[in-house]
């Protein structure tokens, strides 16, 4: 198995398990950097969904305006921190509005995932919201991160590892109701796909009233988790991403060879 030359060995990250404030974004960027500065050192700090406004608090906001100043922002802590920022934001393009994953890197790039799947049972509805159409993978230090955001966890299609994936990050606003849910589905994208899978979520009642309760973790290729999940509090944790075990263990028992082919339309 050939792995990159600039591949480390050990990803040191941080997920940082917010309480959103709503629909305030000077608020929030203040209260993730703060806790960021909880974990120095790290190479990547996961931040919720929708981190600066919470679920739909994006309404009867100046979206574009929000967006550019949340990009500033991100960008900023990465280059500030040297590490990796990832969450998902709401931003605009034209008419179009999406909750978009943002990874931005220390280097000063941006890479983009739009949510696949809206959530409409929970307000996330089309005639405000554009879905994605596109799976979006990132190159960072050697290893290749998916991106995917809150309700795409229940599509095991879309979340499939048909090309290589290390790791597997999902940001979230997951209600407590379905705390049963949230945890299962991350391990089992984590056995299927073999790959280490972060699940961020927050924690707090949101503006409309929805309980989330934190719960974030990360599990390694045998649905083991290597942290968490944590409980209700807001709260960072930090875990170092040990990649050599991972290769170890695809080397150990090569599933991925036998999966499926298949087309999404």
């Amino acid at each position: 198995m050939t792995m990159p030359s600039n591949r480390i060995s050990t990803l040191r990250s941080t997920l940082v398990q917010a309480d959103t404030r709503w629909a305030d974004p000077i608020a929030n960027r203040a209260n993730l950097s703060r806790l960021m500065d909880c974990a120095p050192g790290s190479d990547l700090y996961v931040l919720p969904e929708t981190c600066t406004t919470g679920f739909l608090g994006d309404r009867d906001r100046n979206v574009a305006q929000d967006a550019e100043q949340d990009l500033r922002w991100l960008g900023e802590q990465a280059r500030s921190r040297e590490a990796a920022i990832a969450c998902s934001i709401v931003v605009a393009e034209g008419t179009r509005i999406y909750n978009r994953f943002v990874f931005a890197s220390p280097d000063g790039s941006i890479a983009a995932y739009d949510k696949r799947h809206l959530f409409a049972f929970g307000g996330e509805t089309a005639d405000r919201y554009a879905p994605g159409s596109k799976r979006v993978r990132v190159d960072f230090r050697g290893l290749r991160l998916d991106l995917q955001v809150c309700y795409d966890l229940r599509f095991p299609v879309w979340c499939r590892n048909d090309d290589g994936f290390d790791v597997q990050i999902f940001v979230a606003n997951w209600p407590r109701a379905r705390a049963t849910a949230w945890q299962t589905l991350l391990a089992a994208r984590a056995i299927e796909n073999q790959a280490i899978v972060i699940g961020l979520n927050r924690v707090g009642v949101d503006g409309n009233g929805v309980d989330h309760p934190g719960c974030s973790s990360v599990w390694d290729a045998f649905g083991q988790p290597l942290l968490g999940p944590l409980n209700d509090s807001e709260q960072v944790a930090t875990v170092n991403l040990d990649l050599g075990r991972l290769d170890q263990t695809r080397e150990d028992f090569p599933f991925q060879r036998d999966r499926d082919r298949y087309t999404i339309r």
